[in-house]
């Protein structure tokens, strides 16, 4: 092992080390349910924008958004214009209303209590439904971040990739396990930050070494890009040849996911009032604009950094890793630097993997085992079985991950789909339309949740799956279908009650 490699796993440990006595320090607090779920509603403004956004972008901002850009174009960045429109739009009109509604609707904990809350729905069909959409997305989520750590362990140290993703999934296991939602989210500011400084340094160092040899131009001209220069840097191109409307709106429907993402959603749910939350829209905006536009740098500089060297085969999307191992090993020489750069890597992996272990143990001890299973469960065991659904959801995700071949891309895109598909249309009707009403919304997140899987997942067409076959994602078809159903639906059977309304409205006049 030569002495920069030596460094850079010193800057791991480190780092690993601190997340795991974080979730330590904040196990002692947790002596409830809501402590661990959403950390007392006691959040402050700038933990919750960067938990939020951290917990968001994963591995697939450093890796998956940075590889795509590198491999085929600038005509890639319409996914992260889809983003930042999203992002935007759901703290400026979901976050506030999401709270108030949230405490309103009988201090619910999650988004599946919530909605069960919402439309009283004493059955508890809404909380079922909601809680194994939640669990079954949460798995293909979780399973991207774990591979993405692989990979990245795999890159670094030339660990085999089966071992380099177990030592990732164990941290980010222990420090879940141990702290829940403070714990979740103090991490998470940690690497939001370190995230952000490692985006905006990298490709600004690369570009300086990049103007003493001919500049960006240049060195692309050595690496055949697709299209060719003009081409490649063409926002309307994809790869070689032009976008169709069609795949840029497939691409700026992205940002509609963000309506029914429950690890971020509950960010909202557990900030510690109004006004801190104020604080954090404009931290959060300004975080994921930075972000998303250095990470779709990152691509177009390190094609040409790395040059005449062509990332393939998956391989583009260790672009960023490449990038920081070569400035700080072979460029400016200072390896613990690069591993603090590395460790924003994984900063982005395990910020996402945690909230969505955590959704998921929330969804599982505490709308379905408290919720219909056992409904007199007290606190302690509510812990209790959240910690053991922390075990099995991570041990299912390591299984989907196992396999070195994943594309981090593709797994993200499936989740991010079937979320938002089954979650956004709900909660955006569930916060601003009176009329909406239990049927609708049991509906429409069957719908959306079907329509998503239905599309990408089933080979109709000449053995190819619909999305295959179009080229439109699966998200964009499923989020209206299920808002349709859900207004069609909802219009067909009896208006909400009066208690409904009235709850409806002591929201929307901000009387909470």
């Amino acid at each position: 092992m030569s002495s920069s490699t030596i460094w850079i796993l010193v800057a791991f440990a480190i780092y690993l080390l601190l997340m795991v006595v974080i979730g330590a320090i904040y196990a002692k607090g947790n002596t409830s349910a809501e402590d661990y779920f959403l950390g007392g509603r006691n959040l402050s403004g700038f933990v919750a924008a960067l938990s939020a956004q951290a917990s968001d972008m994963s591995g697939w901002l450093l890796m998956g958004l940075p590889g795509s850009v590198y491999a085929l174009g600038t005509g890639q960045i319409w996914i992260a214009v889809g983003l930042f429109v999203g992002t935007v739009c759901n703290w400026i009109f979901i976050s506030g209303r999401l709270r108030r509604y949230t405490i309103r609707a009988n201090n619910s904990l999650t988004l599946p209590t919530f909605f069960e809350n919402r439309f009283h729905d004493k059955k508890r069909i809404l909380l079922l439904i909601s809680s194994i959409t939640i669990v079954i997305f949460f798995l293909v989520y979780t399973a991207s971040a774990l591979a993405a750590g692989g990979k990245l362990f795999n890159s670094i140290f030339g660990l085999d990739y089966r071992i380099a993703l177990t030592i990732g999934a164990l941290v980010i296991l222990i420090y879940t396990f141990l702290g829940g939602f403070m714990a979740v989210c103090t991490t998470d500011f940690i690497q939001g930050t370190l995230m952000l400084v490692g985006l905006l340094a990298v490709p600004l160092i690369a570009l300086g070494f990049l103007k003493g040899s001919g500049g960006v131009t240049a060195a692309l001209l050595t690496t055949d890009v697709p299209g060719g220069v003009n081409g490649y840097l063409n926002a309307f191109s994809n790869g070689s040849r032009a976008y169709t409307p069609v795949e840029i709106l497939s691409q700026l429907a992205w940002g509609l996911g963000y309506f029914g993402m429950p690890h971020i959603l509950v960010r909202f749910m557990a900030v510690r009032d109004e006004k801190e939350l104020k604080k954090s829209k404009g931290v959060a905006i300004i975080w994921v604009a930075l972000s998303l536009f250095f990470a779709c740098v990152i691509g177009v500089i390190g094609r040409a950094y790395l040059a005449p060297t062509v990332l393939t085969d998956g391989a583009e999307e260790k672009v960023f890793i490449e990038m920081i191992v070569k400035i700080f090993t072979q460029d400016i020489k200072i390896p613990i630097v690069g591993g603090i750069f590395l460790c924003g890597i994984l900063a982005a992996i395990m910020s996402t993997a945690d909230s969505q272990l955590l959704v998921s143990a929330s969804s599982m001890a505490e709308d379905i085992f408290r919720g219909v299973i056992k409904k007199d469960m007290d606190d302690k065991n509510v812990l209790r079985v959240s910690r053991i659904t922390v075990l099995v959801i991570a041990f299912l995700a390591y299984v989907i991950a196992l396999d070195p071949n994943s594309s981090i891309m593709g797994l993200v895109s499936n989740a991010w789909a079937g979320l938002g598909a089954a979650f956004g249309p709900a909660v955006l009707m569930a916060l601003f339309w009176r009329r909406s009403n239990l049927q609708g919304t049991v509906a429409g997140i069957a719908a959306g949740a079907l329509t998503v899987i239905v599309w990408d997942y089933i080979p109709f067409i000449g053995g190819q799956t619909i999305g295959s076959a179009t080229g439109i994602y699966s998200l964009l078809v499923g989020f209206f279908v299920s808002l349709l159903i859900i207004v069609g639906v909802s219009l067909l059977t009896p208006a909400p009650d009066a208690s409904i309304l009235e709850e409806f409205d002591d929201v929307a006049a901000k009387r909470v």
